[in-house]
């Protein structure tokens, strides 16, 4: 797996939510940070260094996952893809 797969599912996912149903703005604020927070990551050049983040990051993104699952049905495939494809990555 790599960066290149991980940046393509990331534009999906912001692609669903640009042609979906309306996002609260709490969890559109959720998925922005968590968004950066892999953009930063991925632009580091490696995975978080520091476990704490790398279980924040992962934490969050499941957190998510389970309000999108409730809330947006059609959009938690693709955030499952995102979070598989960093657990691979070893983020």
């Amino acid at each position: 797996m790599n960066r290149t797969e991980l940046e393509a599912l990331l534009k999906k996912l912001q692609s669903e939510l640009a042609s979906g149903q309306p996002v609260d703005d709490e969890l559109r604020a959720s998925l922005r940070k968590l968004d950066e927070d892999i953009v930063q990551v991925l632009g580091a050049g490696s995975p978080l260094s520091d476990t704490e983040n790398d279980e924040s990051l992962a934490q969050r993104a499941q957190e998510i996952d389970a309000r999108f699952s409730a809330e947006h049905p059609y959009l938690a495939n693709t955030l499952r893809d995102v979070m598989e494809l960093l657990g691979k990555m070893g983020i």
